[in-house]
């Protein structure tokens, strides 16, 4: 049986116990109601603990303790004493044992759902492959299922279509975006000769390439691996609790068989009047609270946090963000807009963007959209031209007006002389990690355009806030060195790791991992092995689901600086997790000397009633320290209603 049914199991039978106590202060006794809680409680005994029970037992053989010691110990202490009470006309706390069960395994219903959206990122990877394409068999071109494709194979590809593996292209030329694999923000040009990767899109050529890799040796088969092995290699938390356990259970069990010896044999007491103080100490240490100590501050603080636009998908996140040092970021989509834009305009702005603007309207060039955004955020009217032509690699060339104008990049200075000044800024804004576009009219350079994807408003701003807190800030980049510092250094990055392929992301994060725990900040598909990797991934919300579903905190706002809030967060709402753990063990630990008879000469004692309302008290102690996280206050907090 599942979790989840077991979870509806026994909260569907503790509600009319729970409905009882409600109704007891009022002086409603429902008829039979111990007869009716025995009934209950052993249906919830039998299905939804006996994993519990199960599990103590095999840790018990091996010589350990664990959570579920403690809630077979616990539930079972308090149903047994139960129906001996009930059988000797005494107090009963059947509710006790189910209202424990319940609670832990509403717990363990949240860490299953955590388990099940990891291997969802797996499942999506594999969706991104293409499913078939056009290859060449006995000089024909026939569609072929992605699994029939072999090495060898000569592939043809049309535009917008998926690439379907990995290789070298034979014939034609295009521009691809590989963004969702190599991070880098502009298509890249590609012709007779280039490596083309498996899963990324094809823009406006045709071209036919011969398949090297094909099935798990492609890069995205590679990087699924890659996104596997990381998840399995997380240890499993080692929850407090159990920590605590493997030392509390041991004394505890002691204790109480120590209050009956003594009580039974050394002070005379009766057999029943023994059993009490023993089954006192036993239900005093219940863990009942520790059952609320996790689930209720994670989901206050994860509630906070969705009110901030801060998703934190589990309890292990919490925990490891408590000792990070170092935060990596990628740069194209989470420091960047991931948008190429017009940056400047060199000469006569209005004049310049016209031309550019007209020519660029009939170009299928990548940076063609980025100027027409511009003209048309400028409201510049694009005139009509005449005569267009593509000169491959160099630029286009019109007629506007009677007059010969082009747009090109540097390669059009073999043939165009650019006067000295117009020099200067060019060697300027390319020093600066910008791409220049020539514009000219009648073999004369009049002005430069120059593209860029630029940083976020708020980048600068978001690492400021995690420097101040003393993290070291790193860019892990799959563009060129030149653009990847000229970021870092505008927005105060402190270390740059550039032309990174997504295969080694990963490493790079183990390897900064030697010097203490590392976040990683990232959107796009290839992030998602480096994500899983890190102690600590955050996902931007505007990246792809891979990305999401891969991060361990996502930021749905888009907003860098939610960075430094999520990580205060987190560490806040696992600081309140280790009270909680504190004040569920306090009482018990402080109540089990009254509860052993230890001040019975003075009048103290605590019977099972009464530890049983200690008990309940611990759990409420609990549940308004999780409450109060809500009014934790969260420097960078900028939350707007």
């Amino acid at each position: 049986m599942t979790i989840t049914k077991r979870f509806w199991i026994s909260l569907i039978f503790s509600i009319p116990m729970l409905v009882g106590m409600i109704l007891m202060p009022f002086g409603i006794m429902i008829p039979g109601s111990e007869w009716i809680q025995f009934v209950l409680t052993t249906i919830v005994m039998a299905v939804a603990a006996g994993p519990f029970i199960q599990s103590a037992w095999a840790s018990f053989k091996k010589h350990h303790s664990n959570m579920d010691t403690l809630v077979a110990i616990g539930t079972a202490t308090a149903y047994v004493y139960s129906i001996y009470a009930m059988l000797t006309h005494q107090a009963v706390f059947f509710e006790s044992a189910a209202f424990v069960v319940t609670f832990v395994l509403l717990g363990q219903v949240f860490e299953e759902k955590m388990r099940n959206n990891a291997s969802n990122a797996i499942e999506k990877l594999v969706d991104l492959q293409a499913k078939d394409a056009e290859v060449m068999r006995d000089g024909k071109i026939v569609q072929v299922p992605l699994s029939e494709i072999v090495a060898g194979d000569i592939i043809r590809v049309k535009p917008g279509q998926k690439i379907a593996v990995d290789g070298e292209i034979t014939e034609g030329s295009s521009t691809v975006d590989e963004s969702m694999v190599t991070g880098e923000s502009m298509p890249v040009s590609k012709s007779i000769g280039d490596k083309v990767i498996g899963s990324t899109m094809n823009s406006n050529g045709t071209f036919m390439f011969k398949a090297e890799k094909v099935g798990s040796d492609t890069m995205l088969s590679q990087i699924v691996e890659l996104v596997k092995k990381a998840q399995n290699s997380h240890a499993p938390i080692q929850n407090l609790t159990d920590k605590v356990s493997e030392i509390f259970v041991p004394v505890v069990l002691s204790l109480s068989i120590l209050t009956f010896v003594v009580w039974y044999v050394f002070l005379g007491a009766t057999v029943a009047t023994a059993l009490i103080f023993a089954v006192s100490v036993m239900v005093i240490a219940c863990p009942c609270a520790l059952g609320l100590a996790t689930p209720t501050a994670l989901m206050v603080g994860t509630g906070r946090g969705a009110k901030m636009g801060i998703l934190i998908k589990n309890g292990e996140v919490l925990e490891e963000v408590s000792d990070v040092n170092t935060v990596v970021f990628d740069k194209t989509g989470t420091i960047t807009k991931g948008k190429p834009e017009v940056t400047d305009i060199v000469g006569d702005k209005k004049q310049v963007l016209a031309i550019a603007a007209a020519l660029e309207e009939s170009s299928e060039h990548p940076l063609a959209a980025a100027i027409l955004d511009k003209a048309e955020v400028d409201k510049i009217t694009v005139a009509t031209v005449t005569d267009f032509q593509a000169i491959e690699g160099k630029g286009v060339f019109a007629t506007i007006d009677g007059q010969k104008a082009f747009v090109g990049n540097d390669k059009l200075l073999n043939d165009i002389k650019l006067d000295s000044e117009l020099n200067e800024q060019m060697i300027l804004l390319q020093n600066q990690a910008k791409t220049v576009v020539f514009v000219g009219i009648n073999q004369e350079i009049i002005g430069l355009i120059t593209i860029q994807d630029a940083a976020k408003e708020t980048s600068k701003e978001a690492i400021g806030m995690l420097k101040s807190r003393g993290l070291n800030t790193v860019m892990l980049t799959g563009d060129n060195r030149r653009v990847a510092k000229a970021i870092a250094e505008e927005v105060g990055i402190d270390e740059v790791i550039a032309d990174v392929l997504p295969s080694d992301k990963a490493d790079h994060v183990e390897a900064l991992q030697r010097n203490g725990k590392v976040a990683f900040v990232g959107d796009g598909i290839n992030d998602a092995p480096a994500l899983t990797v890190a102690d600590v991934g955050i996902a931007m919300g505007s990246g792809t689901d891979i990305a999401i579903e891969s991060g361990g905190i996502v930021l749905m706002k888009n907003d860098l600086r939610d960075v430094a809030k999520a990580l205060e967060l987190s560490k806040k709402t696992f600081n309140r997790i280790k009270l909680n753990l504190f004040w569920a063990f306090i009482y018990n630990v402080l109540g089990i000397p009254v509860a052993a008879g230890i001040f019975y000469a003075a009048g103290l004692t605590l019977s099972p009633e009464l530890a049983g309302f200690a008990m309940a008290f611990s759990s409420l102690s609990v549940v308004t320290s999780s409450v109060l996280l809500n009014k934790a206050k969260i420097s960078s907090d900028v939350e707007t209603a």
